[in-house]
């Protein structure tokens, strides 16, 4: 089906990505992979800010104290609200950058990353807690996505793109187990990218090179798709005072002739109903 999309943001990100509603500030949090920017946008009042970042960051997301917690090329970051900035965790690797991350119910950072080069088995997912303790808990992945829990914290949902899959995990106490296969998206269609988990439990998928994004029941049966003009379809979210509008970001890197709206910020109102996001513990 294709749904009624405005344009929340109209701007050219190279990788758009990472959609996440800051409740306490009342505004939307995006990013620009390579272009190295952070967004932020208000929908109540149209504001908008964007903030160069040092490195490639592949997540923001509100920590408890105030500020922000950044997934950046060489490790995990902690912003204040002032502007000032140091390192929680710090783990260079040559040719690897940071991609998605999402906040677990415990306020732990589960932070993903990749290789430029997309070598198969180049990335990680890491658990990042407080205090700056890492440890790896997904070894042998290609490009780390779309990772989030169903709303009683017992399932978590996660990406790794190429398999062309959402697979799911038991979840307890900062542990997952029994991985499964939850959806497939078949051939020609796109690939998985970004997620989002509604009040109901059912898994919104962001389409990269498929121009949608879909959701799918506790179940893993496909029931709507929201077709998009725009092919590189990143991630999406729940934002605004209520959780109803679904926030899409979309990327333009590599494509020869970019749709006007590719790098945008997308919004369909009254989409679902999202779930309140814990912030980081940090």
């Amino acid at each position: 089906m294709t749904a009624a999309y405005e344009v929340a943001v109209r701007a050219q990100a190279a990788l758009g990505e990472g959609p996440t509603w800051d409740a306490a500030a009342g505004r939307l949090l995006w990013i620009d992979i390579l272009g190295s920017r952070l967004h932020t946008y208000d929908p109540a009042s149209g504001r908008r800010t964007v903030r160069a970042t040092e490195q490639h960051v592949g997540a923001a997301k509100p920590r408890a104290g105030g500020g922000l917690v950044l997934n950046l090329r060489d490790g995990v970051g902690l912003l204040d609200d002032d502007g000032g900035f140091r390192w929680l965790h710090r783990e260079p690797v040559p040719g690897r950058r940071a991609n998605d991350a999402a906040v677990a119910p415990d306020g732990s950072l589960w932070a993903g990353t990749m290789r430029y080069d997309e070598a198969p088995g180049g990335g990680t997912l890491s658990r990042v807690t407080g205090d700056g303790t890492a440890e790896v808990v997904l070894g042998d992945v290609t490009v780390s996505n779309g990772t989030g829990w169903s709303p009683d914290g017992r399932l978590m949902y996660y990406v790794d793109t190429p398999t062309r899959r959402v697979d799911v995990f038991d979840h307890e106490a900062g542990r997952i187990t029994g991985r499964r296969p939850f959806a497939e998206i078949e051939e020609g269609a796109g690939f998985p990218d970004g997620l989002t988990v509604d009040a109901d439990g059912c898994v919104w998928v962001a389409l990269w090179a498929g121009a949608a994004v879909r959701r799918y029941t506790p179940d893993g049966e496909l029931d709507r798709v929201i077709e998009l003009p725009v092919p590189l379809v990143t991630a999406c979210a729940f934002a605004g005072a209520d959780l109803t509008d679904l926030y899409v970001t979309t990327a333009r890197a590599g494509l020869a002739a970019p749709h006007p709206l590719a790098g945008s910020l997308l919004v369909v109102p009254g989409a679902g109903r999202g779930v309140a996001q814990p912030a980081f513990a940090g």
